[in-house]
């Protein structure tokens, strides 16, 4: 039977060409690693514009504590959301084998 445990997914959609200042504000704030694919999607704006020329959208999801989401969401207030087309969005999971993705320290 494998360990379940509960943990907070922070999801991130983004212009792709902040995606490195985005995880390493990650990093910065205590997560250790995340999944990320390319994202398309119609919202607010209308359309992509600027985001599509320079390279689309982002969506980045990592699973942390709740001390970790919230200084991702810190991290998203003061440097991302005034500056750039950042959604962002968090919920409780459950998952399998969470030790897999702890700090092997």
């Amino acid at each position: 039977m494998s360990e379940d445990a509960n943990a907070l997914c922070v999801t991130i959609v983004a212009e792709a060409i902040i995606e490195d200042r985005i995880t390493q504000a990650l990093v910065l704030c205590g997560a250790h690693g995340w999944t990320m694919s390319m994202a398309e999607g119609h919202g607010p704006s209308g359309h992509g514009g600027v985001s599509e020329i320079q390279g689309g959208n982002v969506r980045i999801e990592t699973l942390v504590s709740a001390e970790v989401g919230a200084a991702i969401w810190r991290a998203l207030e003061a440097d991302f959301f005034p500056h750039y087309a950042v959604s962002a969005w968090e919920y409780d999971v459950k998952v399998a084998r969470l030790a897999r993705y702890a700090d092997p320290t």
